[in-house]
């Protein structure tokens, strides 16, 4: 088995707060990320949406796309509205031969409000967790068809963010949804990354690798911030820079013979964590932490 190591250009300019790296160009993004060591990026809000535009983009840099963000909205449309909503991103990921959607839904999350604290976060009674995983159930049978599988993602401050959540959603939809296992959300979210790995393997089909700054999570927890405060703070970073320890994640990964993407991802801000020289201390931590699991990394 062999992985595949990417990057998300969060770390170079922010979607949430343009003002974060805002004058930063694609190129630069590109430029940096092949010059990291990774052989993968996830879209952006700079990312051309035309393949004839991308393509050549990441071709230049010698880079894939390996998946990117796509926020739904599937608590108050219908899987007809949805599915015309996301044929855009969906006709570039298969034009560019990416291996998944990164689907979360946002519908009421607070997640961008800084006026929010985390614990007002939107949830979902029975009915409506009925309905949600029916319509969702439905929607990943559809992008399955289509050779573009949903790879949802719990997220702080969305209507799926806790371990809970995210067994619930599991547990009640088709097995065509499958998960993106985000290892800093679900510790901001008091969860366990080994335990998710260990019981619902087989419906892991990508990772974002994101650490935590353990003292600012706990001051986060404590002072309730909101998301966006305490990314501002400083919570979230790469691996290698926080607390997380991957070896015992790789590990579950190697005996399952994982063979996807490890994304490293972390929102800060670029003038306070330069972007390369953080990309470089994430891609030489995750490279060392899967050799000692004796894990291979696919290389172009």
């Amino acid at each position: 088995m062999s992985v595949k190591l990417g990057v998300a250009p969060i770390a170079w300019s922010n979607d949430d707060m343009p003002e974060l790296g805002g004058e930063t160009t694609l190129e630069q993004c590109l430029k940096e990320a092949n010059e990291a060591g990774y052989i993968g990026i996830e879209s952006g809000g700079k990312f051309p949406k035309k393949s004839s535009e991308l393509i050549p983009k990441l071709d230049q840099f010698n880079l894939k796309l390996c998946s990117g963000w796509y926020g739904a909205n599937l608590r108050k449309n219908s899987v007809e509205e949805e599915k015309k909503s996301i044929q855009e991103q969906l006709n570039l990921f298969k034009d560019c031969d990416a291996p998944c959607i990164v689907f979360a839904e946002v519908s009421g999350s607070i997640q961008g409000n800084p006026n929010r604290k985390l614990s007002t976060r939107p949830q979902m009674e029975k009915d409506e967790w009925q309905k949600f995983c029916e319509k969702i159930s439905e929607l990943g049978k559809y992008l399955e068809d289509e050779g573009m599988p949903l790879a949802y993602h719990h997220h702080m401050g969305t209507v799926i963010e806790t371990q809970k959540d995210t067994e619930r959603l599991i547990e009640n939809t088709h097995e065509s949804v499958k998960l993106t296992l985000d290892t800093g959300h679900m510790l901001f979210a008091k969860g366990d990354s080994k335990s998710i790995l260990q019981n619902y393997y087989e419906r892991i089909l990508h990772v974002h690798c994101k650490d935590i700054r353990k003292q600012v999570l706990e001051k986060s927890l404590k002072e309730d911030l909101s998301f966006r405060g305490a990314f501002l703070e400083g919570a979230f970073t790469v691996p290698g820079d926080g607390c997380i320890d991957y070896q015992p994640l790789f590990n579950v990964l190697k005996n399952n013979n994982y063979s996807g993407w490890l994304v490293v991802e972390a929102e800060q801000d670029p003038a306070k964590a330069n972007p390369l020289e953080y990309a470089k201390i994430g891609y030489k931590y995750l490279t060392d932490t899967l050799k000692k699991s004796e894990i291979e990394i696919y290389k172009n």
